[in-house]
């Protein structure tokens, strides 16, 4: 075991544990948020992480037996931590500007797509961007451009939007028959694409659309359909003839209509178990699902389950208001006001 301090909080991991995973652990042991942001790391995917520096940390103290800081930040996904070892993340500031510096790097040919995009509301490059980059850029170059093309009958490819993280090309390389798509080119002409006249089309290829942080690859079949804060969410399952398909997935509906399915996502946003395509596309009546329940989404998304029960709670009061015949209540401003239902 090795004791390892982050953000003066320690905590005693197993030899071997990344400094993120570290962090994480802490954040579900004592509720903190202190974990570094992760863009092109999964923990489900093998080879994964190193690529985007979002998750860098500064390390203050090497070890009990080296004590001397690591000159400058390290990635946390792919440094492991030593016993004795002091890492600063949220509570340095020099880190922090670091950070933002990787994010604006991010951005640089990103467009701003997010009123359009069907990734909107669940990007972890908003999110990213949000906490931790700048209100502007000082990039003044062309950015690079691609047109939008189907890799797939059910799969649509936004380059512009792509940050190169690679987690759909290790998705496919380990939980496919076979990938069929990978990095083109080199450096600032780097490109995802499939192979001359292919297709992305094998049973879990669905999950390329799961693992991607930005809306560089989307669903067809839900394409421009909803904001998925204006759905809801649950858990569902079934039985699924693939035996390497658990059947359980998380349903966004809207009434009584199923808009899309996905896997279901951890609090980190990496998904715990990858579904089919045919649980993915082809299976979208409630009759095919047995419904568990709402789904548990955090109460800082937008996503969060809080509007389904403020909207209960507003057709309660809306309820008693025609049994007084409508008459008109002075409660001031809110949501719960019944003046401001919508009847």
């Amino acid at each position: 075991m090795a004791k390892v301090t982050i953000d003066d909080i320690t905590i005693d991991v197993p030899d071997g544990t990344s400094i993120l995973a570290a962090a994480r652990m802490i954040d579900e042991q004592h509720g903190t948020n202190i974990a570094p942001p992760t863009m092109c790391y999964y923990s489900k995917l093998k080879t994964t992480g190193g690529y985007c520096r979002t998750c860098i940390v500064t390390v203050e103290k090497g070890s009990e037996k080296d004590p001397r800081p690591m000159p400058k930040p390290v990635p946390s996904c792919r440094t492991n931590v030593m016993d004795g070892m002091v890492v600063r993340n949220t509570t340095s500031p020099e880190l922090l500007e670091a950070r933002a510096g990787v994010v604006e790097f991010l951005l640089i040919n990103h467009p701003l797509d997010c009123p359009v995009c069907d990734q909107a509301g669940e990007c972890h490059l908003q999110d990213l961007g949000y906490e931790n980059g700048k209100e502007g850029t000082r990039y003044e170059f062309q950015r690079r451009e691609f047109e939008p093309i189907d890799i797939g009958d059910k799969i649509k490819l936004h380059m512009n939007r792509c940050i190169l993280c690679y987690r759909c090309v290790k998705t496919c390389e380990q939980i496919t028959d076979g990938r069929v798509h990978g990095v083109i080119n080199r450096g600032d002409h780097a490109e995802i694409s499939t192979y001359i006249e292919k297709a992305i089309d094998n049973d879990f290829s669905g999950n390329v659309i799961d693992v991607c942080p930005v809306g560089a690859l989307t669903d067809r079949t839900f394409r421009f359909k909803s904001r998925v804060w204006f759905t809801n969410p649950v858990d569902a399952h079934r039985d699924c003839n693939n035996e390497k398909c658990s059947g359980k997935t998380r349903l966004w509906m809207k009434g009584d209509d199923v808009l899309r399915v996905t896997a279901r996502k951890d609090r980190w946003g990496e998904v715990e178990e990858f579904i089919c395509n045919s649980c993915r596309f082809d299976h979208k009546k409630t009759s095919d699902w047995t419904i568990e329940g709402p789904s548990k989404i955090s109460h800082h998304s937008v996503i969060s389950q809080n509007h389904n029960e403020l909207r209960k709670l507003q057709l309660g009061v809306h309820k008693q208001i025609k049994q007084l015949d409508g008459t008109k209540i002075d409660l001031g401003e809110g949501a719960l006001n019944p003046n401001n239902i919508d009847k």
